[in-house]
């Protein structure tokens, strides 16, 4: 059974600093590109931060470049999302992706929220 499990939400004030991270299970994880979506309320889901499975490389969205980091851990068979200078604008439901190929697994998404 296929299982990407999100840790680490919750709510933060603007300019501070959260981590995210994801455990996949079922499936072989270093074969897998990962990355982080995010949905805001009444938004289309859009890329945050995209890593591949093979060398490594990054990719991020232009809004979140220079504050967001992706990184995985083969061994452990988890990604992680580390935020720093969050924006309100940075609200949103984030979710996990693996994909290989046509196949695609998601998590079920966790709340990040930023508010003073």
């Amino acid at each position: 059974q296929v299982q990407l499990v999100e840790a680490g939400g919750g709510l933060v004030q603007p300019g501070g600093s959260l981590g995210l991270s994801c455990a996949g299970s079922g499936f072989t994880f270093s074969s897998y590109a990962m990355s982080w979506y995010r949905q805001a309320l009444g938004k289309e889901r859009e890329l945050v931060a995209a890593i591949t499975s093979a060398d490594g490389r990054t990719n991020y969205a232009d809004s979140v470049k220079g504050r967001f980091t992706i990184s995985r851990d083969n061994a452990k068979n988890t990604v992680y999302l580390q935020m720093n200078s969050l924006k309100p604008e940075d609200t949103a439901v984030y979710y996990c992706n693996a994909v290989r190929y046509r196949t695609h697994y998601w998590g079920q998404g966790t709340q990040v929220t930023v508010s003073s």
